[in-house]
């Protein structure tokens, strides 16, 4: 048999090799991933400050009270020409700065139900925006933002006494330059007892809030 006959032979034979081969399987099928849940309706506020522009995220599907309620100031102008006062220094890189109306009567509005982070699912993390208050349900008009996260002051439930926390309804997307600037600002002894130690010598002016959807 030449060579020429016997690659013939061969090339003849492919096809039935392929024939007898299995087919390939057909592809696994798997079922589409399910759709992300929708996030959260929020609504944007800027603060412009004398140092700056801090822009808030406000949960208002989430914590829709305590939301509602700092909007109704940003509304109203209520906060136009007020400052962050306050600057609680706990250890370097942690603390809070406070702002808002200082009980001026002319700007608060009346005291808003109580929406503990147990209820929000929300919590003291770098950069939350939260309410200031004395008991439960006597939150108004001044708040506070949290630099380096405190979930302390969330919720709990299985502490005794006043263990409601505090309101965090937003957090901070645009400014932490500026909040954690304040919160290494030289402080005095005017003001409340309990704030002895805390108060801004040079408070910072917030100039205007308004809504920046």
């Amino acid at each position: 048999m030449n060579r020429r006959f016997t690659l013939l032979l061969w090339l003849a034979a492919i096809p039935a090799f392929a024939q007898d081969a299995p087919a390939p399987a057909p592809p696994v099928q798997t079922a589409p991933p399910a759709p992300a849940a929708p996030k959260p309706a929020v609504v944007h506020v800027t603060l412009t400050t004398s140092e700056g522009p801090i822009v808030f995220e406000l949960e208002k599907e989430r914590a829709p009270i305590t939301t509602a309620n700092f909007l109704r100031y940003v509304d109203g102008k209520r906060f136009d020409g007020t400052t962050f006062y306050r600057s609680v220094k706990v250890q370097d890189g942690y603390g809070l700065v406070q702002g808002g109306a200082r009980n001026d009567p002319k700007r608060v509005f009346p005291n808003i139900a109580h929406e503990p982070t147990t209820k929000t699912g929300l919590s003291h993390v770098d950069g939350a925006i939260s309410m200031a208050r004395a008991a439960p349900g006597t939150a108004s008009g001044d708040f506070f933002v949290v630099v380096g996260g405190f979930p302390t002051m969330d919720a709990d439930p299985s502490q005794p006494g006043d263990n409601l926390g505090f309101a965090v309804f937003g957090h901070v997307t645009q400014g932490m330059d500026i909040i954690r600037h304040i919160l290494v600002s030289p402080t005095g002894d005017a003001g409340p007892a309990v704030m002895k130690g805390q108060m801004l010598l040079a408070p910072v002016k917030i100039i205007s809030a308004k809504r920046s959807d």
